[in-house]
């Protein structure tokens, strides 16, 4: 039974906590032998409750993947919207059904809550389906490193002393989330794939460029004073890989992206090597490789 209780939350976000664990509508593949195995996976910056969340590419993520250690880096469920309006799609409930379930297999499974789920700092150390809730985590790799797991909100300028600016900033990422949404639906249409327009917005604007290049420095500069060999996070919504340098020593820096623009997860292999996956780039690998192999299965 779970330590966890949704007493303390807001009406919405109770709602989302005290769901049924029902039956997902799109159900789960029967076998998990086709699923490429990692050692861990993270991912964050999912933004349950808001339509800019890719759901469908993200349960093929989770349909096509598994490993023994998985960690949530916060803003799973986007609390700041569902305060103003609860949206619930189906899609949204298969996902938390998913990770229920494979928490339920045996999967290791941290929470750490973000600032749009922040709400749920207040359960740190309590359990939820066998999902562990955490402020942080210290995750070592196969090969002996040792990386600091967090959200990252903590070094956001913005964030720490002018909040009313990140609420702003949050109505009108939303906005451009919705004609993300707009400009996807129509490109499937054209049988064209996935394209995150406000990352390429956000990639050919010097300010925000500057932004998270600080941003990236000061949190491997965090790891590097608490003695690690690296750090995790998400929350700026761009997946990158980069190595700092502290005291000499270096520092590795890790972003696992998000599920709204990028559609990314950083996964370690078995080895301890760690790769950034784009989802959209392998579901279309992966579309272009199927008429091929069904070709040489009739050749056969």
């Amino acid at each position: 039974m779970s330590d966890f209780s949704s007493s303390n939350l807001p009406a919405g976000l109770a709602n989302v906590a005290n769901f049924p664990v029902t039956e997902p509508r799109t159900p789960e593949p029967p076998s998990e032998a086709g699923r490429t195995k990692y050692r861990t996976i993270w991912i964050s910056d999912i933004h349950l409750g808001t339509k800019g969340c890719n759901a469908e590419m993200l349960i093929d993520f989770l349909d096509s993947t598994d490993s023994q250690t998985m960690y949530l880096v916060g803003d799973i469920i986007d609390g700041w919207r569902l305060k103003k309006k609860f949206y619930w799609p189906s899609a949204h409930n298969d996902i938390v059904w998913r990770l229920l379930k494979r928490a339920k297999r045996g999967t290791r499974i941290v929470y750490i809550p973000g600032n749009h789920d922040e709400m749920f700092r207040q359960f740190t150390g309590l359990n939820f389906g066998g999902i562990e809730i955490r402020r942080a985590a210290f995750h070592d790799t196969a090969d002996g490193r040792r990386l600091m797991v967090l959200h990252g909100d903590e070094f956001d300028a913005v964030m720490l002393s002018q909040r009313w600016l990140a609420f702003v900033g949050d109505w009108a990422y939303h906005a451009a989330m919705s004609l993300n949404v707009v400009v996807n639906a129509m490109r499937k249409a054209l049988g064209k794939p996935y394209w995150s327009l406000s990352k390429a917005a956000k990639h050919k604007v010097k300010n925000a460029v500057e932004f998270i290049g600080k941003y990236e420095e000061i949190v491997a500069k965090a790891a590097g004073e608490r003695g690690v060999d690296g750090v995790v996070c998400g929350h700026i919504h761009t997946a990158e890989a980069r190595e700092f340098e502290f005291d000499g020593k270096p520092v590795e820096y890790w972003n696992d992206g998000d599920w709204v623009e990028g559609c990314n997860a950083l996964v370690e292999h078995h080895d301890g090597r760690m790769e950034i996956l784009n989802w959209a780039e392998v579901m279309a690998a992966r579309e272009a490789r199927e008429p091929a192999e069904s070709a040489e299965l009739q050749a056969a």
